[in-house]
């Protein structure tokens, strides 16, 4: 809720300043008739003792030109106050009326802002008529609302993936359980396999936790630290544990490990090269290749992961880095928590960075990771 207006609003502000600069000009302009007016009174020579009838009133002759020129000094005076309260009024009442019609737009913003909420962003001001700064306000603010809407709907659709993910190993555990203990004929090997299912299940919904705290931890959040790294170290300490991984599935790998100094957070880091390296074994096929290159320009750093695997529709490959996704695919995999590009995008724009995905003519994903150079 908005808390009370202190003082009066913009329109009476508007209506205020303009009624009293005008009043200032019309006083000054009053103030010059008045001064001119006594010099634009001449009087003829007349002989001494002549006497002038003004007004009903005999003036001798050599008084005639003070009493004129008070004479004109007051009707100017009289004609001018008339004239400066009817300019005041005219000028509030012309002030408040266009005011209110500028001012309408605004109006139209507070009103739509006061009436949004996460179920109605759908409303727009869509202002019509002359393209001026209250017509970019609005426009801003109708794209701010488009921003708004994208990603509220990115969050419930992230909320109810992760929701059906967590629920999908806890109902397994829940069923194997059930089973199990339904069984009064259970031997030591049916309760060693229902122990491996929930040990599996449970190791899963491990995964995705942490690959859930570690999406929120970076995705629009700054970096906590920050210190020089080289993507090619980062490389070789996330491929340690994958490696053993990628021999056993026959891939052959080929590093080309540049220096790619960066400033930023080592671990955040590591994850990303880790995400990509774990993608590239988990989504190749059996006797595939890896390729990954690491090298700088004065510019920027770049990490580049090349994998053969199954065909990726070129048309949705952007489509890989939103949450949930696995080769194009919801939530289909056995493997995996289908957050993994999602984690490297948000980690990379945290770094001020942007990443890259293209498809490989065959079958495999190319990523690409473009971090600012350590200067």
């Amino acid at each position: 809720m908005t808390g009370p207006r202190r003082g009066p609003g913009l329109r009476a502000r508007i209506t205020l300043l303009a009624t009293a600069l005008v009043a200032v000009v019309a006083a000054l302009l009053l103030w010059l008739a008045w001064i001119l007016a006594a010099g634009a009174v001449t009087v003829p020579s007349l002989p001494a003792g002549t006497t002038i009838e003004v007004d009903g009133v005999a003036v001798p002759a050599e008084k005639l030109a003070e009493v004129l020129r008070d004479n004109a000094r007051f009707r100017v005076l009289v004609a001018g106050s008339i004239a400066f309260v009817c300019v005041l009024v005219a000028t509030a009442l012309l002030a408040w009326t266009f005011t209110g019609r500028v001012l309408k737009p605004l109006r139209d913003v507070t009103g739509t802002a006061r009436r949004l909420s996460a179920e109605s962003l759908g409303e727009r001001i869509a202002l019509r008529g002359p393209r001026d700064e209250v017509a970019e306000l609005a426009d801003t603010f109708d794209a701010m609302l488009d921003r708004l809407q994208a990603t509220f709907s990115a969050q419930r659709q992230f909320v109810a993936n992760a929701s059906h993910e967590l629920r999908t190993p806890l109902s397994v555990i829940r069923t194997e359980l059930d089973v199990t203990l339904s069984d009064p004929n259970a031997d030591a090997d049916e309760l060693r396999r229902m122990a491996g299912v929930v040990r599996d299940a449970t190791l899963r919904s491990g995964q995705l936790v942490e690959a859930l705290l570690l999406l929120a931890r970076t995705d629009g959040m700054g970096l906590g630290v920050v210190e020089p790294v080289d993507l090619a170290a980062v490389v070789a300490a996330a491929w340690r544990p994958i490696a053993a991984d990628a021999t056993r599935r026959g891939l052959s790998t080929a590093f080309h490990d540049l220096p790619a100094p960066v400033a930023g957070d080592p671990a955040l880091l590591e994850r990303v090269a880790g995400n990509l390296l774990e993608n590239a074994v988990r989504h190749n096929v059996d006797g595939g290749w890896i390729e990954v290159w690491t090298g700088a320009t004065p510019e920027r750093a770049s990490l580049r992961v090349s994998s053969s695997g199954a065909a990726v529709d070129p048309d949705r490959v952007d489509e890989l880095f939103e949450s949930f996704r696995r080769g194009g695919v919801d939530r289909t995999a056995q493997t995996g928590t289908g957050l993994g590009l999602s984690i490297v995008r948000a980690v990379v724009l945290a770094h001020r960075g942007m990443v890259t995905a293209e498809a490989v003519p065959g079958g495999g994903l190319t990523v690409t990771v473009h971090l600012p150079t350590l200067r």
